[in-house]
């Protein structure tokens, strides 16, 4: 019988003694890791000491630590607003149809790029969809904004060409939710399809030429090898991708949005910088945030066990 099973607190100090031994041992290895450690406890974690003013009532002369103490009066407050529903509504629109839209096309394109049989005709395809990632997101929604132009743009002069009537399209809130998510599989797909090219990659090309020689067809191949064999990539990234399914980068909505369309566009993001930065709430914005990474939370953990229970892999 192990004799850790027969004296618990032996046990213990020899599981002590093991861990200084391979610390020791590998000391060259994690002074490397300090800088990130460093970087980590001061930029992600020593911030999140500041998230305390959600349960205060924040004041600049006071200070963090002497601004009074209110518990849940800011959550209160939001929940019973009218922007909650229409924020919650709008967040969860949004994170849903870019998860279903903007998730499948990178595999897809990866896959079919992956039968491209002529090389140069493969690259030039890979360099141009890789382009928009290169961009900030200022230049995609500007590039946006000047291809919707009811003046210049190219979508409207096209419309005008076939006859139809120029539209609106960025104060249009009907348009909203399309062109956010159409704009950002343009500039996200190329990108994105990267690691399902690296997946597909890792393929035993035998298992392709065993196919042939059974009489499989392309189209074959891609079904019953090339997604199985990519599946795993593809749970994890899911994964990944709906847990920020709440957290909508309000950068861009900024650039898109405007007083027409906030009945559909504005989402938490927005709304907790509107309240943090330009009225200066800041404990009332800290409790937005955070009720928002909760949330994310929360998806992040039922997207896993559902990979695991349905899918048989997970992140953790």
């Amino acid at each position: 019988m192990n004799t850790a099973m027969l004296n618990p607190k032996r046990g213990q100090t020899s599981k002590w003694i093991s861990m200084l031994q391979h610390i020791k041992r590998d000391r060259q290895f994690l002074l490397l890791l300090l800088p990130c450690i460093a970087f980590f406890a001061i930029f992600r974690y020593g911030p999140i000491y500041g998230l305390i003013i959600a349960f205060k009532d924040f004041s600049v002369y006071d200070g963090i630590l002497g601004s009074e103490w209110v518990g849940l009066e800011h959550f209160r407050k939001f929940f019973n607003s009218f922007d909650f529903w229409l924020l919650f509504k709008n967040t969860l629109l949004l994170g849903l149809y870019n998860l279903l839209w903007s998730f499948p096309f990178p595999i897809v394109f990866a896959i079919l790029l992956n039968e491209v049989r002529n090389q140069r005709f493969k690259k030039s395809i890979q360099t141009f969809s890789y382009l928009p990632a290169f961009l900030s997101i200022v230049i995609i929604c500007s590039m946006v904004i000047d291809f919707l132009s009811p003046s210049r743009g190219l979508i409207n002069q096209f419309i005008s060409f076939l006859g139809f009537e120029k539209t609106y399209f960025m104060i249009a809130p009907e348009w909203f939710r399309t062109i956010f998510i159409s704009s950002d599989i343009w500039a996200s797909m190329g990108y994105e399809a990267i690691i399902y090219l690296a997946a597909i990659a890792g393929i035993d090309p035998t298992l392709y030429e065993a196919a042939k020689v059974d009489g499989a067809k392309r189209w074959h191949t891609m079904r019953y090898i090339t997604v199985p064999a990519i599946l795993p990539t593809i749970l994890v990234m899911f994964i990944l991708k709906a847990g920020s399914m709440f957290r909508i980068g309000y950068e861009k909505v900024l650039l898109l949005y405007n007083p027409m369309t906030y009945e559909v566009a504005d989402v938490f993001s927005t709304y907790v910088y509107r309240k943090g930065l330009l009225e200066r709430d800041y404990s009332y914005a800290a409790a937005v945030g955070i009720f928002e990474a909760l949330i994310a939370l929360i998806m992040l953990l039922g997207a896993n066990v559902l990979s695991r229970r349905f899918g048989g892999k997970s992140l953790w």
